[in-house]
């Protein structure tokens, strides 16, 4: 009688930065032979591959290494809370192993301690592209790991440690390999995407036989000849950013930018230790626009910092006002462990916090609202994320998945998700836009 196949339950938590080391860790399993499976009862161990950056997210991994070990008891911790595992040991002491982020040698190896690996792997079922968690239509696509910066509400040197870039060729054999499979639309992450190549020098790679600088300017011109949508995510306001703007304008990588800024008034951005001042950044978010006028902007921002006042939470409104950014993110400052911004005087009070949460947030919906009725009557290019019998969801190119809104084409039509189809823009709210197919 066969031996049954070793099977692996895997949970995936955080940002798009970890969703990208659960894949290599899935593709890597399975290159190696092991079942992946949906459930923790049929499994025999769970990978649970954690968030630690704010409490929410703690919580979030603490509960489902919890629910991993009731339900299977047999658990290998990996991800952001794996620095802290004095933590997970002191809720969870009978977890098999704990690794840090990123630590894809370190997860194998604990997982062959546990679990060996099957004598006859199947390597050939593993496509080219590697195991994706994401729809088959669009994929992240890691450039660095670590940061850095050492902004004082963040924790993510600590966790991932200091800039490394990854080679440029290999990074534009990942993204054919990944369109070669079917994908139209490529999300650019890491934690500083403007200082790709910084730790290297910008040192030359070559690909397809040319020269190119290890620098993010060059890199999104080389993904941009590939047929597929290049988003870009994470991108501080540089001056080096410039040079990204026409490639938006003759439609070479999509006229997107998410851009973390955190703050506007320049007080809070010193005390957060941001690389960035608010007046250089204004200055050079109207720049960007003449010369793109269709460019979309994101961008998340932090209130009740400590030692934030009336004065300086006014200020971001102000600059909230004046930036009109198109996609806005906020959340009320939480204390992580670790952070040095723990230590600052004049903690604001939570009931302040979510105050200023909710008067910032109506703000930017009004904005937002007036952002996309502007758009109502344009003709554009919508990428299909789900198509259903009485409505088509797509996203348009100032549309990320999961984080901002959606173009809505109302009925049946005979559609896939990965479909590129050109709509005419019909009605609007604060989050969506709703369209009909130009036929």
């Amino acid at each position: 009688m066969a031996e049954a196949t070793p099977s692996i339950g895997f949970v995936s938590l955080g940002c798009p930065k970890n969703l990208v080391d659960s894949e290599r860790i899935l593709t890597q399993m399975r290159a190696e032979g092991y079942r992946i499976v949906p459930d923790y009862q049929a499994a025999d161990l769970v990978v649970v591959n954690t968030c630690g950056f704010i409490d929410a997210a703690v919580e979030e991994s603490l509960q489902a290494i919890g629910e991993a070990m009731d339900a299977n008891g047999r658990v290998i911790v990996t991800g952001c809370l794996g620095a802290r595992e004095r933590d997970i040991r002191a809720s969870y002491p009978k977890v098999l192993a704990v690794t840090g982020a990123h630590a894809y040698a370190e997860v194998m190896a604990a997982v062959h301690e546990h679990l060996p690996a099957p004598h006859d792997p199947y390597t050939n079922l593993i496509p080219a592209q590697g195991i994706k968690l994401t729809p088959s239509h669009y994929a992240y696509l890691k450039i660095s790991e670590g940061c850095n910066h050492r902004c004082s509400f963040c924790i993510i040197p600590a966790l991932r440690g200091d800039l490394v870039s990854r080679p440029l060729s290999e990074v534009m054999q990942e993204a054919e390999r990944l369109v070669e499979s079917g994908v139209r639309e490529l999300l650019v992450v890491s934690q500083d995407t403007s200082a790709y190549g910084l730790d290297v020098k910008y040192r030359t790679d070559f690909w397809q036989g040319r020269p190119l600088e290890t620098r993010l300017r060059e890199l999104a011109d080389a993904l941009g000849d590939l047929p597929a949508w290049t988003r870009l995510h994470y991108v501080y306001p540089y001056p080096s950013v410039d040079k990204l703007i026409p490639l938006m304008a003759e439609g070479k990588i999509l006229p997107y930018l998410d851009m973390p800024l955190q703050h506007g008034s320049q007080r809070i951005l010193q005390a957060m230790r941001r690389p960035a001042a608010t007046e250089k950044v204004l200055q050079r978010l109207s720049a960007w626009r003449a010369e793109c006028p269709e460019l979309v902007l994101r961008s998340t921002f932090i209130v009740g910092f400590p030692g934030e006042t009336e004065a300086d939470f006014a200020q971001l409104l102000e600059f909230i006002q004046e930036a009109r950014l198109d996609r806005v993110g906020c959340f009320a400052y939480s204390p992580v462990d670790g952070a040095a911004a723990n230590a600052l005087p004049e903690q604001v009070p939570e009931e302040i916090k979510q105050e200023r949460l909710a008067r910032f947030m109506a703000l930017q919906a009004g904005i937002s609202r007036q952002k996309l009725a502007a758009r109502v009557g344009q003709e554009m290019i919508v990428l299909v994320d789900q198509v259903g019998d009485q409505q088509v969801l797509a996203r348009g190119p100032g549309d990320a998945p999961e984080i901002d809104g959606q173009v809505i084409i109302e009925g049946a039509w005979e559609l896939v998700p990965g479909d590129f189809i050109e709509v005419k823009i019909t009605a609007s709210d604060e989050h969506d836009l709703f369209a009909r197919p130009i036929e």
